[in-house]
């Protein structure tokens, strides 16, 4: 049984006077430089993604393209830990959440929105965890956009290859 939220207990007054100035600058902090953590890992993705794919023709076999693209995915999923950790470490330092692991934890569900509440920040704590959910809407928005590009990349190339295939099925030899 999941206990009772105990700020549903709280007269809205208490609720919306615990606005707290240093955890939104912290949170505002830490989003930045979670923002550049991500562009930094964006570009080196980026880079490695364009370095090999120059090299792909219709002649390059579907398993290496396809080693390319679980490759770029592995990269990005790795970006994405290490800015779980950004977030994690500081909230294990403060002692907000006991345990490395429980503060990964947290920062992951929370980055990710899951939001289950499986593990919890302290009541006076909690205007953290929407920051932490806007940072991870944010990259995973601008992660997306970097998807985009790379299926449209692999698009145009399976077009080639039904381009290339159509004109051998209609040149009679």
């Amino acid at each position: 049984m999941i206990p009772q939220d105990p700020l549903t207990q709280l007269p809205v007054e208490v609720v919306s006077t615990s606005f707290d100035l240093f955890q939104i600058a912290l949170g505002i902090m830490i989003l930045v430089v979670v923002v550049f953590v991500h562009g930094a890992g964006i570009r080196r993705v980026s880079r490695y993604f364009s370095g090999r794919w120059v090299h792909v023709t219709t002649e390059t076999p579907h398993w290496r393209v396809n080693l390319l693209f679980g490759s770029v995915i592995a990269q990005l999923v790795i970006v994405h830990l290490i800015e779980v950790m950004v977030w994690a470490l500081p909230i294990y330092w403060l002692k907000l959440i006991p345990g490395l692991s429980a503060a990964a934890f947290f920062a992951a569900e929370t980055y990710t929105t899951l939001g289950e509440g499986a593990v919890r920040l302290p009541l006076s704590w909690r205007q953290l965890g929407p920051i932490i959910a806007v940072s991870g809407l944010f990259t995973f928005g601008w992660t997306s956009s970097v998807l985009v590009y790379i299926m449209t990349q692999f698009g145009a190339l399976d077009t080639h290859h039904a381009e290339r295939k159509k004109a051998a099925e209609s040149d009679p030899k």
